[in-house]
């Protein structure tokens, strides 16, 4: 196995970090915003996508710190269009899942063939950010249409 680049490495890691607790703030500060018949489920869902996003996080700083590095204590872009339909909200959505995938796909290139771990650690994200997608694209569907809302 090639050696791992640790500092790039743990770089990558670091903006995961960042990036998945800006997702516990955006997902937080969403299901606040969430008004009409379908605030229960849908409050409920952004509180778990919340606490996913902590869950990652905390995932990106232990490993981090297993590599004998700092956690970042910085905190990802928190981007806020300031509409408050669903619709807005599951499109920002979008666009923060899709570049958290592309970090866990940084990850991936940096660490294959070097680290099995955190080889495993990175597809295993990467699936669960696919799915993250998948599930919000399905979300932005208007009822019976089978085609992606928006092509990954």
């Amino acid at each position: 196995m090639a050696e791992l680049d640790k500092e790039a490495t743990v770089s990558v890691l670091n903006h995961i970090l960042e990036a998945e607790l800006a997702g516990v703030v955006r997902y937080t500060h969403y299901s606040f915003l969430v008004f009409g018949f379908g605030r229960i489920p849908i409050v409920s869902w952004l509180n778990s996508q919340a606490e996913e996003s902590l869950m990652h996080a905390r995932a990106a700083g232990e490993w981090v710190a297993t590599l004998g590095a700092h956690p970042s204590l910085a905190i990802g872009p928190l981007l806020d269009s300031h509409q408050h339909d669903i619709g807005a909200m599951l499109r920002e959505s979008l666009d923060a899942e899709r570049a958290a995938l592309n970090l866990y796909r940084d990850l991936l290139t940096l660490v294959a063939d070097r680290s099995v771990a955190l080889e495993e650690f990175a597809r295993q994200m990467i699936q669960t950010e696919e799915q993250h997608l998948a599930e919000v694209d399905k979300m932005l569907r208007k009822p019976g249409d089978l085609s992606a809302f928006a092509p990954a």
